[in-house]
């Protein structure tokens, strides 16, 4: 019996897969809790609809060009290779407009109908992500996530500049949360991904320094991002509410990175990975339930 081959996802699903939808929507969910800690009461939800339509535009537009240099590296591992332009079902030249268009139409709303700071704020996240880190860092050191991740942390401060038009210490403190929550995020998924990682070429930490190297950096930047989630707390931007949350949740974190050093195994590395997803939008969520609460007292 002849096995037919599995049809190709529509063209529409091909282009929403290049944006990273899952990625981007957990970015806007950051951008959105920046948003929102901004204002003393609540936010003028017109620039809230405005600043996450604008800031997912960009987002889009960045992982888009990001698939499109990455293609050919794409295609060597079994996690990218049915990206469309891994394929080659996407040519360059519509990936191209399609991300011209994406981040246009993201930088028309975030000056017109937001304001020139968080348009130009996103406007270096875009280039500091789809340039400087896809192109010049990510296949040049073992240290691409640990440097390239500013752009990757910057949702919390864009989602600030949309309503305060200003971006305070308390904006970058929840910058740094995200900042130093992203190489161990990476690099769990690194670890049960590293055959992928050998074959596309990139010097990820894993393949230039090794398994236990890895796992020993996973544990000390869980216990730096413990130290960060307090800071909230203690410049007095959140409560004894977001303080259990964070001391509970980083503490889980922290324990699932001992015991991946301590015994390790592709199972707990993608465990953790998953938490980290988890743990990433509870922190926040945390964050937004305690400013509730203390306006309300």
């Amino acid at each position: 019996m002849t096995t037919l081959p599995a049809p190709d996802p529509s063209l529409v699903r091909q282009y929403l897969v290049l944006t990273k939808p899952r990625v981007t929507q957990l970015a806007v969910f950051c951008a959105v809790i920046g948003m929102f800690l901004a204002s003393p009461g609540m936010p003028d939800l017109g620039l809230v609809v405005a600043g996450t339509v604008g800031i997912w535009l960009l987002a889009a537009a960045a992982f888009a060009i990001n698939c499109l240099i990455e293609q050919e590296i794409d295609a060597k591992m079994a996690r990218t290779a049915r990206r469309a332009t891994a394929r080659g079902t996407i040519t360059n030249t519509q990936v191209l407009v399609f991300s011209g268009v994406l981040g246009g139409l993201g930088m028309l709303v975030l000056y017109h109908l937001v304001n020139p700071l968080t348009m130009w704020l996103t406007f270096a996240t875009f280039v500091g992500y789809a340039i400087i880190y896809t192109i010049i860092l990510k296949p040049r050191t073992p240290q691409n996530i640990v440097i390239g991740g500013l752009s990757g942390a910057m949702p919390p401060a864009l989602g600030w500049a949309c309503i305060a038009n200003a971006v305070p210490a308390e904006a970058w403190v929840l910058v740094l949360i995200i900042f130093i929550w992203t190489p161990p995020h990476f690099w769990a998924l690194a670890l049960y991904r590293d055959n992928d990682y050998a074959k596309s070429g990139l010097p990820m930490l894993t393949i230039t320094h090794g398994n236990q190297f890895t796992r020993l950096h996973i544990l000390l930047y869980s216990l730096v991002l413990f130290a960060s989630t307090l800071l909230p707390f203690m410049i007095r931007m959140s409560g004894p509410l977001y303080l259990a949350c964070a001391v509970v949740l980083s503490g889980t974190f922290v324990l699932y990175a001992w015991r991946l050093y301590k015994d390790y195994s592709d199972a707990l590395a993608r465990k953790l990975f998953r938490f980290s997803i988890l743990y990433l939008a509870l922190v926040f969520g945390a964050l937004l339930v305690d400013h509730w609460v203390m306006l309300a007292l």
